[in-house]
Order: C-alpha cells, then structure tokens, then sequence
C-alpha cells in the first residue's frame, strides 16, 4: 500500500494562508458599515413638507358605525 505524500502541504498551507486573508480583505472593502444613531452628524436645515403642515384622520374600516 502506497503512503501519502505530505511533502508539498507544508507549500500548500503557507501560501493558502495569505490567499484568505487577502479574499476577507477584498470581502470587508467591499461591505457598507452604517453609522449607529450616535454618530450622525443631526440636520441643522428643517425642510417644510405638505404632510407636516396637516393632519389627517384616517378611519379604518372596523371603526366606522355598522349599518344594519
């Protein structure tokens, strides 16, 4: 029975090594981090928008008055 060759692993690990660190290096660069809610920097500029100007009822059907 022929025995395993383990002469080139020692080749085959050291180089798979940087190999994938370089891949989670390429994977993180190309990730989107989001600021959390205490870093944003706040608007100073107040935009005026029609629907903050009114208020609006909305009445859902289970609310309206039942006919019979």
């Amino acid at each position: 029975m022929p025995q395993l060759n383990t002469s080139t692993w020692f080749t085959i690990i050291m180089t798979m090594l940087p190999t994938l660190y370089l891949i989670m290096q390429l994977k993180l660069l190309n990730m989107n981090y989001y600021l959390s809610p205490t870093q944003k920097i706040p608007d100073t500029q107040m935009f005026n928008n029609p629907w903050q100007l009114k208020w609006t009822k909305i009445y859902l059907p289970h609310l309206q008055p039942q006919h019979s």
